[in-house]
């Protein structure tokens, strides 16, 4: 079970501390991996702690992020039928960086 924690405001942070000390207080819920990431403007920042079962690798790794797009993603859950969903959206073209369910 991972644990996830961000934000979205109206206005830049300029005390980002605060999301880190946040993540770690969820350590319990993900002691193999920690992630942060902030907007270039500072108004959105996403957290994770990682439980890594699905994907043990570096490339599980969140936040998750195409550059290319600008998007970012952190993600609690599980998809269970992702290896079927992963194999039809190939068939679309879709390319996949890493073996997890995000």
């Amino acid at each position: 079970m991972c644990g996830i924690v961000g934000v979205a405001s109206n206005v830049p942070q300029s005390e980002r501390s605060w999301l880190s000390v946040a993540r770690d207080t969820m350590t319990h819920r993900g002691p193999d991996d920690a992630g942060e990431w902030w907007s270039e403007d500072g108004r959105v920042g996403l957290a994770h702690r990682r439980l890594a079962i699905l994907d043990l690798s570096p490339l599980g790794h969140q936040p998750m992020h195409l550059p290319e797009k600008r998007l970012s993603i952190v993600f609690n859950g599980e998809i269970y039928n992702f290896l079927e969903l992963r194999r039809e959206l190939e068939k679309f073209g879709y390319i996949f960086r890493s073996k997890s369910d995000t």
